[in-house]
C-alpha cells in the first residue's frame, strides 16, 4: 500500500513539474507575455534609463512632459475627480490602457508623461532589448492625440516633436 501511494505521488508531482515548466520555461526566456497574445505592460520612463541614460537626463531635464503630472496637481482642487481623470490621459503614461497609469497611489512610476508616450509600452523592448518592440521613429501624427488644435490653443504649447527629448 505505501508504495501504491509512493508511485501515485511521484506521479503527481510528474504531471505537477511537467506543467509548471511548461509555464515558466517562456517566462524564464523572455517571450511570456508575448507567447501569451496579451499586449505588452508600461513599466516607466526609469527602467529606460538603465540603458538611455543620456537620453533619459535630458528627457527629465527639458521636455516639459516630464513633469507634467505637476499641472495636474496644480489645479486639481478646482477640479471634480472626473474632470482629474480628464487630465491623466494626455498627462500620465498609458491611462487607460492595459498595463497603464491608474492612479499616483497605485502606478506611481507611470504619473508623468514619459517616455512610452511616444515609444510604446516598453515591457518586451526592456525584456529583449530588441529595437523591433518599441516605436523609433515619430510622427506629428503620435503627438496628436493631445496635442490638438483646442489645446494647443487653450493652454498655449505647441507639439515639439524632438524637442528637448533626444
Amino acid at each position: 500500500m505505501k508504495h501504491l501511494v509512493h508511485i501515485k505521488f511521484r506521479k503527481c508531482f510528474c504531471v505537477w513539474f511537467v506543467s509548471l515548466c511548461a509555464w515558466l520555461l517562456p517566462l524564464l526566456l523572455g517571450g511570456f507575455a508575448e507567447s501569451a497574445g496579451r499586449p505588452p505592460i508600461f513599466v516607466g520612463a526609469e527602467a529606460c534609463r538603465k540603458c538611455h541614460k543620456d537620453e533619459y537626463d535630458r528627457f527629465m531635464t527639458y521636455a516639459r512632459k516630464s513633469k507634467s503630472f505637476n499641472s495636474i496637481e496644480r489645479v486639481s482642487r478646482r477640479l471634480t475627480a472626473e474632470e482629474i481623470k480628464g487630465c491623466y490621459q494626455c498627462h500620465t503614461t498609458g491611462y487607460g490602457k492595459p498595463g497603464g497609469f491608474v492612479s499616483p497611489e497605485k502606478t506611481p512610476h507611470l504619473r508623468i508623461a514619459g517616455c512610452e508616450v511616444c515609444h510604446g509600452p516598453g515591457e518586451y523592448h526592456v525584456r529583449t532589448m530588441d529595437p523591433k518592440y518599441i516605436k523609433r521613429r515619430m510622427t506629428l501624427k503620435d503627438c496628436e492625440a493631445c496635442h490638438i488644435e483646442e489645446r494647443v490653443k487653450a493652454f498655449r504649447y505647441k507639439p515639439l516633436i524632438h524637442g528637448g527629448a533626444h
